[in-house]
Order: C-alpha cells, then structure tokens, then sequence
C-alpha cells in the first residue's frame, strides 16, 4: 500500500513538472521562425556578403590572406579546388555555415535556440538563452560555441530578435567557395543579429560582424533568408565522393573508378610504395 502511494506521489510530481514547463515555454512570447528557410534569390553564389558578387567581396584581408585569397582562385581558374576544401566533405564552420547555402530550419526553446541543416556535412548549431557564462575553455568546433540573448526591440511583450555571439570555431576554415581564408586560429568571434523583416514576416535578416586575424577591421555583411511556402526536406549524402586528396594534391575518379588528373598538366602521384607488376 504504501509502494503504492509513493509511485502515484511520484506520477503526480511527474505530472506537475511537466506542467510547469509547458508553462514556461510560452511560445507567444517568441517570435514565429516555424517552416523552411533559404537565402533569397539570388543569381550569385552564396557568399558572407550577397550585396556583392563572389570575386568583388571587398573583404577587408590583410595582404597575407589577400594573396593567399589570389592563389586560391587562380588555382580554380586552372581546374584546382584552391583553398575550399568543401569537396571534401569537410563539415562546413561558421559564418559560412550561414550564407544559405541550404535549407535550414530554427527550433525556438527557453533555453536554447537549435538551427538545423539539410546537409549532411553542415553541424547543428546550438545556441544557448539560458543566461550561461562563457566556459573557461572551449573545444573548437566547426560550428563554434555560442551564447544567445533574446530581445524586444519594439516593446511590444514579445521577444523579436536574437542576439548571437560565437566562438570557438576550428579551423581550417574559409568565407566562401572561392576559398578566401579565414585566419589559421581558433579565434575568430562573430555576432549575429537575427530578426524577421518589417514588412514581410516570411523574411528573415542575419546580420552578422566577424572579427578574424585574417582582416583588418571587423567585417559587416546581411544575409537574408525567405521562408518556403511548400516545405520538402531531401536527403543529402557526401558518402559518395569522386574526389582524392594524395600529398596536397587533388585527383578525381573517372566513371570506371581510375585515378585521373583534376588539372591540365597535372602529375601523377608519388608512387614510391607501388612496385611495377612482373613482366612489364
């Protein structure tokens, strides 16, 4: 009798927890980011700022990335992949994780904001509104670790902006596909201002300051995001790669999955540890 009424005193406070917290996620109180979204039309590449074209960026680099930033698209030029290693399927890091590139989705809860992406290589972004500090060591990740505060512009009574600073992010990591470098640290820092447009609740605005040792002065792009009428998400796989990566150099498979040069020109491979077959 008694292992009875303790397990309906547990149930009962089981019950009356979850209460509390539905309670506590009042969902009128955050603004509606529901659905699928994706950077507006634009005929471009997605890229940190889209008011300029993806080879007049006028990034503020240094003149050690502007040159590095100058190999990498010649090398493109010539067949290469440069510096953008997103053949690879390398997980893509921040900012460039928010240029649009594919369809995310935003999950709004009191203590933390999650973004999702379509993309198998893209990571999850986690943005904690919990009012946390920020920990005294961060493992870099390509996604970073970020600390969100949640604002009412207008004061109106609902929270319609999110403010986001982020660290950590690993390296090596790139703006864009033209393989413009970001800095070989660890310490690049980029805050977000995330709020829908005026106008048009199905348009949302991320203005986004990165602060990166491969630049002079802290650099200021928006990037703006529609939100789909018809939502389809797909499936996205980077297991099928036709790309090899042997002493720095890249190389392709050809449909009968034979080793061929990505360049004109190109050499083969150091074959140092391939031994010629008998007779021949």
């Amino acid at each position: 009798m008694i292992q009875r009424s303790a397990m309906a005193a547990g149930a009962l406070v089981a019950f009356a927890m979850s209460v509390l917290t539905a309670q506590a996620h009042d969902e009128s109180k955050y603004p509606n980011w529901s659905g699928q979204w994706f950077r507006l039309p634009n005929p471009d590449p997605p890229r940190y700022d889209p008011s300029k074209p993806i080879r007049g960026q006028e990034a503020p680099l240094t003149e050690e990335y502007r040159l590095r930033h100058e190999a990498s698209m010649k090398d493109q030029d010539n067949g290469g992949f440069g510096l953008d290693m997103n053949y690879s399927c390398m997980a893509q890091t921040m900012p460039r994780l928010m240029n649009g590139i594919v369809p995310a989705e935003y999950v709004i809860l009191p203590d933390v904001t999650r973004i999702l992406f379509e993309r198998m290589n893209y990571q999850a972004r986690r943005i904690y509104t919990d009012g946390r500090a920020w920990p005294k060591e961060i493992e870099p990740t390509s996604a970073g670790y970020s600390i969100g505060t949640w604002l009412d512009t207008d004061g109106d009574g609902r929270l319609d902006t999110l403010e986001v600073e982020t660290r950590g992010i690993r390296w090596p990591k790139t703006w864009d596909q033209t393989g413009m470098p970001m800095a070989d640290d660890s310490e690049t820092v980029v805050k977000e201002r995330i709020t829908l447009d005026k106008a048009n609740p199905n348009v949302l605005h991320n203005q986004m300051t990165t602060i990166d040792n491969s630049l002079t002065r802290p650099w200021v792009a928006t990037t703006s995001y529609r939100r789909n009428a018809t939502v389809k998400w797909g499936e996205d796989s980077c297991l099928v790669n036709p790309y090899v990566t042997i002493d720095k150099q890249v190389y392709m498979l050809s449909g009968d999955n034979k080793l061929m040069p990505m360049k004109p020109d190109q050499a083969a491979p150091d074959l140092t540890f391939f031994k010629p077959a008998k007779g021949k």
